[in-house]
């Protein structure tokens, strides 16, 4: 046997090996798969006193004249935000205090400024959430919604999703890493994408973006990376090089920071992409990217002001491997047709 045809025939042993363990992977990693009725399924918050009654009104109502068998509803007000919260008794209250001050300003100078908080939670913390919504006045409408069980931080994000009736929805991490004053660079960056960048065209109040326009704004800590790498350990800068490749390689390639908790959705963005979501776990934020990104949505990315909070439960190793299974097994079930898209 020639060496060129040993090598050519190594080569093809390991090509079939690599797809073989890639379909066994896929085939033994369990995904939860949601049933219609997950979208449109009546929610209801969570209160000192119990569940209440009067339900969430949703991002979804059942439809059976549609395909999907629901269709998104119209917004009620103007800016949604959502909050997943796991063992964060001891930093959430912080930034609980620092959205709130910046919400309720806004909201004092424009009527047009309308807002809802949402707290998706499955552990102790829902106690420490439900004491500090008491201590608010009732014009700070902070809903607790608790999870039967642990379904990661992507599922928890969508869970707060589907009951939310803004215009815009900004997911936030509880950690108050990022300054939450810089939701207005994502809301100007927001209303470039939907409106256009005429520059006769200002952004002049809430109620000039145009929500129906499916656009995604990323926060962004990209421009951190040198001040990253030299305050971490090398296990976890090599973690986060390895991810950013891993991440640019197989699935986006238009973000640089997939993973900065600081993400605004137009209305029509969250429905067609949360309704599609698979990842519940911390991979999630790839997966909506990726999607926008086969749908052709508008995404921008935009510098915020980001530093690292002490109290993180996060097993960097652990966490690491799991992202970059996820990641890997999302390029190939899309790649080869498992999962689909629906550009509906």
């Amino acid at each position: 046997m020639s060496t060129e045809l040993y090598i050519l025939l190594l080569f093809l042993f390991l090509l079939f090996l690599a797809v073989f363990s890639l379909i066994c992977l896929a085939l033994l990693t369990p995904w939860t798969k949601r049933v219609k009725s997950y979208f449109y399924t009546k929610r209801y918050p969570f209160t000192l006193f119990g569940i209440s009654k009067t339900p969430f009104v949703g991002l979804f109502v059942e439809d059976l004249n549609t395909q999907k068998g629901f269709r998104r509803t119209e917004p009620e007000i103007y800016l949604s935000l959502i909050i997943p919260a796991f063992n964060e008794e001891f930093r959430l209250p912080k930034m609980l205090d620092e959205c709130l001050e910046y919400l309720n300003k806004r909201a004092e100078n424009s009527e047009e400024f309308t807002f809802e908080v949402f707290l998706e939670i499955t552990d102790a913390t829902v106690d420490v959430a439900l004491n500090y919504s008491k201590q608010q006045n009732q014009n700070n409408p902070i809903y607790v919604l608790k999870l039967v069980k642990n379904i990661g931080k992507g599922g928890s994000v969508r869970a707060g999703v589907l009951c939310a009736r803004g215009r815009f929805i900004l997911f936030s991490d509880a950690d108050g890493a990022t300054k939450f004053s810089d939701f207005s660079k994502l809301e100007k960056e927001m209303f470039s994408l939907c409106n256009g960048e005429n520059e006769e065209e200002k952004f002049n109040g809430e109620s000039s973006i145009d929500w129906t326009h499916p656009a995604l704004v990323v926060g962004s800590r990209a421009h951190l990376a040198d001040e990253a790498i030299a305050k971490r350990s090398l296990l976890r800068t090599v973690l986060m090089l390895g991810f950013h490749a891993m991440v640019w390689v197989f699935t986006v390639r238009t973000v640089r920071d997939t993973q900065c908790g600081f993400k605004l959705f137009s209305r029509a963005a969250a429905a067609k992409l949360f309704s599609q979501q698979r990842i519940e776990r911390w991979a999630f934020d790839v997966e909506l990217i990726y999607l926008a990104e086969r749908l052709n949505f508008s995404i921008a990315e935009v510098c915020v002001e980001w530093e690292e909070i002490d109290g993180s439960k996060l097993t960097p190793l652990v966490a690491g491997l799991q992202m970059g299974r996820d990641i890997l097994l999302l390029w190939f079930r899309y790649t080869f047709g498992f999962w689909t898209i629906s550009q509906n």
